[in-house]
């Protein structure tokens, strides 16, 4: 049940079916995995040659898809075969859908193990096996390490893929710290930003590895970006306010405007403030990004510090630190201040992340911790749903400056705004 209750906190904007998301993702990860088998048996037998040269021992189609039923519904599973042409009787079994299974043992644990439940041998093998039962951890160590090969390989390609033309209305930036310790160093650590494009989806635009207080990480990542073509500056780009992307942003980017993440700057501001005040703070600032207009915000703003100054600076220090740019997604489309005022479109995604690597404790190399990271990144970007009215996106692109939310021409005369 918790695990459960993890993957749906952290899944919510999937809008598909737990049991659905599962299937899919399992079909697609034990295919993968059977495949990383053959390529594991070709390559051991590579050597072995026909008297006119010919490689012996080839791939020789699939055969019929079949369904493995499992508590979660029928999973289709495509076993490759291959052909030995020197007559030696070489075939292809794999050792997680060996012949003619059809059923698993348990999937009872399914939502640990879809996360890919470490990046060791030995804790992928107990992964598969909770799907496909004790058959699965005949698996190779062979077989796994080229897995996780793949996984990395991929987001090498990735990473070098062309961004000429792009350009992204929002960006959400965040550094997802884990309990992975990469043998490198062990304060790493994944940063991720996650664009909105001109028809209003979401995607991934940067998956890389670094320090999440380092101005130099993030230079480095977005100057790479500005290297493969992506020039136009994305408009606004939503974080919390401890990082060195800022500066790096600064930089690389000047025009782009700046967002405060609203859930982190009130988890900061309440940390300054004993227990028995924090409800009614919350509800006070709550009453400040709530706010219809800005006007009533800066006004909302100066009863919290009038009320809080006295005794409790530091939190009033923290607020006002950054006051222009909490209240920066009033120039934009109303019906994306659901999504702009906070980081959470990536957090929720950080969500799983971090509860799949906290299940690895074991020191893993660089690539490793980053194809791991990325390959759950990019399952959970096939299921992002666009923002809403993505046509506001057109709008911004075309040059149409907001107010309160409404297109400047659109806004309401003071005190009607005011009633409002």
């Amino acid at each position: 049940m918790k695990d459960s209750t993890v993957f749906e906190s952290g899944m919510g904007e999937l809008g598909l079916g737990i049991e659905g998301v599962l299937r899919r993702a399992a079909r697609s990860l034990i295919e993968q995995a059977i495949e990383t088998e053959v390529s594991v048996l070709l390559e051991e037998f590579s050597a072995v040659r026909m008297v006119n040269g010919r490689q012996a021992v080839v791939r020789n189609g699939h055969l019929p898809e079949r369904e493995i039923m499992t508590a979660l519904g029928p999973v289709p599973v495509k076993v490759p075969k291959v052909r030995d042409r020197s007559g030696s009787g070489i075939k292809f079994n794999s050792a997680l859908v060996p012949p003619y299974v059809r059923k698993s043992r348990t999937v009872a644990a399914t939502v640990p193990w879809l996360y890919l439940h470490g990046v060791s041998s030995g804790h992928m093998q107990e992964a598969l096996s909770i799907l496909l039962g004790e058959e699965a951890k005949g698996l190779s160590p062979a077989a796994l390490g080229r897995l996780k090969a793949q996984w990395t390989e991929e987001h090498a390609a990735w990473q070098r893929r062309s961004l000429e033309g792009k350009r992204y209305a929002y960006w959400w930036v965040d550094g997802v710290y884990t309990n992975l310790r990469a043998e490198e160093d062990p304060r790493i650590c994944l940063l991720v930003i996650i664009g909105v494009t001109a028809d209003g989806n979401k995607e991934l635009v940067s998956v890389s590895d670094g320090l999440r207080e380092s101005k130099a990480s993030w230079l480095e990542i977005l100057r790479d970006l500005q290297a493969r073509g992506l020039e136009a500056a994305p408009l606004l780009a939503i974080g919390d306010g401890a990082m060195g992307f800022w500066a790096a942003l600064d930089e690389a980017y000047p025009k782009t405007r700046q967002q405060r993440c609203w859930v982190h700057k009130t988890a900061n501001i309440l940390n300054e403030l004993p227990k028995s005040k924090q409800g009614k703070a919350k509800a006070a600032l709550q009453e400040i990004w709530m706010a219809e207009s800005r006007k009533a915000a800066e006004k909302a703003l100066e009863i919290f510090v009038r009320n809080y100054q006295a005794k409790y600076p530091k939190a009033v220090a923290k607020l006002e630190k950054d006051r222009a740019e909490l209240l920066a997604f009033y120039d934009y489309p109303a019906e994306h201040w659901r999504h702009i005022r906070t980081t959470n479109a990536i957090e929720s995604t950080f969500a799983t992340v971090r509860h799949r690597t906290s299940r690895t404790k074991n020191c893993v190399s660089r690539n490793s911790f980053i194809g791991l990271g990325f390959k759950m990144l990019q399952q959970a970007e096939k299921r992002w749903i666009a923002i809403f009215h993505p046509e506001k996106v057109r709008d911004l692109f075309a040059g149409v400056k907001f107010t309160d939310g409404l297109p400047a021409n659109e806004t309401l005369p003071g005190d009607q705004q005011d009633a409002a």
